[in-house]
C-alpha cells in the first residue's frame, strides 16, 4: 500500500473507520452459543465456598473502582487545562499516605488469607470415603475404582452425525460420554489423577475442581457432592486434535442406588471373563468389533479406515492388517512408541481387543477371512 494510500485512510473520521470493527463484532456475537456471566451453579460445598470468595472479590474491586476512578476520572474531565485550570500548590499530607497505603494493604491481606484458607481446604484429601483412579487418554478418559475391581473406558457419545452437522446439535453437544463416572451423594470422594500420553485436565466446574493428569506423575483431589444429578466437565488442557470430544460426566446417586451400582458392575466384570473363554464367530466378533472401533479408533483412523494423510496411516492395505495376526494384536495391545498409536491392553478386555482386530482385518477392502479369538489375546499379553 502507497503512503498516499495510506495518508488517505488517516484521514477518514475515527467513527467511521470504527464501522467494520463495529460489524465484525456484531456478527461474531451473535454466534456466541453461551451468554452466562456467572459462574457454574456450585454442587458441592467448597465450590460454594469459591463462588463467595469470587463474588466478595468482585464486590470489593467494584468499591474501589467508585472510590478511586470515578472520582479520578471527573478530576481529569473538570480540571484539564484547556478548561483554564492550573495545577494546585499543596504540601504532602502524611496522614493521608498512610492511611492509602495501608487500607490497600489489610484488603489485600484480607483477600490472601481467605484464598489460602480455601486454597488448603482444596488439597486436603484426608479421610475420603471412596478413592478413584483417573487416568487421561488420547481422548477418553479411564475410572478405576480403587479396592472394588471396577474398571472402566468413559468415552464422548456424541453421534458423529451431530459433529459432522447432518443432524441438529443435542442438548449436551460433546457433553455426554456413553459411561460417566457414578458416585454417591453426601460422601468424599478422592480422585487420584494421572495420564497415559500427554497432560489432560479432569474439569468439573460446578464442583470447584480442575486438575491436571500429567505423565509419570500423581496428583490428587477431592469432591464432595451435595445431591444427587448429573453433572458434566471436559478436559481442559489442549491434548491433541481430540481435545474436544473428551467430556466429563459425573452421576450422583443415593448411597443405596450407587452400592446396586457396584454389585451389577461387578457381575458385569464376572461376566466377561466367563465370555473371555467362548469362541466366537466372525459375525459376532465383526458386529462388536466396529462398535469398539468407532468408540476407540475413528477419530484418528476415520470411519472409512483411510486414515488422515501426513497424520494417521490408514488401515486399509496396512502391512500390520493385512499381515502376520499376531504382529495385528501386538500393535492394538501394546501400541507404537513415539506415536499417537496408543496401547490398548489395559483398556480394552481381551474380548474387544479380538473383536476389534477381527473387524479390522474383515472390513472395507480387507478381506483376511480370519478371526482373533479372546484366547489369542490373552496368549499374547504374557
Amino acid at each position: 500500500m502507497s503512503n498516499r494510500s495510506c495518508q488517505r485512510i488517516g484521514q477518514i473520521p475515527g467513527a467511521i473507520q470504527a464501522i467494520p470493527i463495529l460489524i465484525v463484532w456484531f456478527v461474531s456475537a451473535r454466534a456466541h452459543a453461551e451468554y452466562g456471566l456467572n459462574l457454574h451453579a456450585p454442587a458441592t460445598n467448597l465450590a460454594q465456598k469459591i463462588y463467595d470468595l469470587h463474588t466478595a472479590i468482585l464486590w470489593i474491586c467494584l468499591a474501589i473502582f467508585i472510590v478511586v476512578f470515578i472520582p479520578m476520572c471527573i478530576a481529569l474531565l473538570r480540571h484539564r487545562k484547556s478548561k483554564g485550570h492550573r495545577p494546585a500548590r499543596f504540601h504532602d499530607n502524611l496522614t493521608l499516605e498512610i492511611a492509602w497505603t495501608i487500607v490497600p494493604v489489610l484488603i489485600l491481606l484480607a483477600m490472601a488469607g481467605t484464598a489460602t484458607r480455601l486454597v488448603v481446604a482444596m488439597k486436603d484429601t484426608d479421610e475420603a470415603d471412596l478413592t478413584i483412579k483417573v487416568t487421561g487418554h488420547q481422548w477418553k478418559w479411564e475410572y478405576e475404582y480403587l479396592g472394588d475391581d471396577i474398571r472402566f473406558i468413559s468415552t464422548s457419545s456424541t453421534p458423529k452425525e451431530q459433529i459432522d452437522g447432518a443432524q441438529a446439535k443435542g442438548e449436551n453437544y460433546l457433553l455426554e460420554v456413553d459411561r460417566p463416572l457414578v458416585v454417591p451423594a453426601g460422601q468424599k470422594v478422592r480422585l487420584v489423577l494421572t495420564s497415559a500420553d500427554v497432560i489432560h485436565t479432569w474439569w468439573v466446574p460446578a464442583f470447584g475442581l480442575k486438575q491436571d493428569a500429567v505423565p509419570g506423575f500423581i496428583r490428587d483431589s477431592w469432591f464432595k457432592a451435595d445431591k444427587p444429578g448429573t453433572f458434566r466437565g471436559q478436559c481442559a488442557e489442549l491434548c491433541g486434535v481430540g481435545h474436544g470430544f473428551m467430556p466429563v460426566v459425573v452421576e450422583v446417586v443415593t448411597v443405596e442406588q450407587f452400592d446396586a451400582w457396584k454389585q451389577a458392575q461387578k457381575a458385569l466384570v464376572a461376566a466377561a471373563a466367563a465370555s473371555a473363554g467362548k469362541t466366537y464367530t466372525l459375525a459376532e466378533l465383526k458386529a462388536l468389533g466396529e462398535k469398539v472401533y468407532k468408540t476407540n479408533c475413528i477419530a484418528c483412523h476415520q470411519a472409512t479406515g483411510l486414515g488422515i494423510p501426513g497424520a494417521f496411516p490408514a488401515l486399509i492395505g496396512s502391512k500390520i492388517v493385512s499381515g502376520d495376526k499376531s504382529g495385528h494384536i501386538d500393535m492394538v495391545l501394546n501400541g507404537k512408541p513415539g506415536t499417537a498409536m496408543a496401547a490398548f491392553g489395559k483398556q480394552l478386555s481381551d474380548v474387544e481387543i479380538a473383536a476389534v482386530v477381527t473387524y479390522e482385518r474383515n472390513s472395507w477392502s480387507n478381506k483376511m477371512s480370519d478371526v482373533a479369538q479372546p484366547a489369542d489375546i490373552a496368549a499374547r499379553r504374557k
